[in-house]
């Protein structure tokens, strides 16, 4: 059985910046866990978005501004722009395969991976979060009622 509930992550922010540049370390301090550089991967602190793009959870905008200083990057808070939800359970993943295109096997995706992705029509960003499995489902807030009845309709279909 597969539970859905929503969860509230502190401070959602998306982070521009050279992953080579010092203050990509000094972000990597802040957050206690470095920026990750291999694509789809992350933690609970922060997920690779692209070769010089993250989605940090936890520092604000203001500490993350602070840290990056002048160095040419970006900084924008995106709290607002997506919906948290954690889709975990034994049959987790065969209810997000039912809508989802990329390989979810574990040998393909498995904890501390993510990806920009469709669920069924709606665009996510999906986290492997542990091998329960335990998925985050980050979507535009206009989804959101959409993809909660998507999940829970493919849940209950018969398998």
């Amino acid at each position: 059985m597969a539970e859905l509930r929503q969860v509230d992550l502190p401070h959602q922010v998306e982070l521009r910046v050279d992953p080579v540049d010092p203050a990509a370390t000094r972000i990597g301090e802040l957050l206690g866990t470095p920026l990750p550089v291999v694509p789809n991967t992350g933690s609970e602190a922060v997920l690779w978005l692209g070769p010089d793009q993250w989605l940090v959870f936890g520092a604000s905008e203001d500490q993350l501004r602070a840290v990056l200083g002048d160095t040419p990057g970006s900084v924008v808070d995106v709290s607002a722009n997506r919906v948290v939800f954690e889709l975990s359970g034994p049959d987790a993943r065969e209810v997000l395969e039912q809508g989802c295109a990329i390989d979810l096997h574990p040998r393909a995706f498995g904890p501390g991976r993510c990806a920009q992705t469709m669920l069924a029509r709606a665009a996510v960003v999906l986290h492997q979060v542990d091998a329960g499995p335990t998925y985050r489902l980050l979507v535009r807030p206009s989804f959101a009622g959409y993809l909660t009845s998507w999940v829970r309709d493919a849940a209950s279909a018969p398998g």
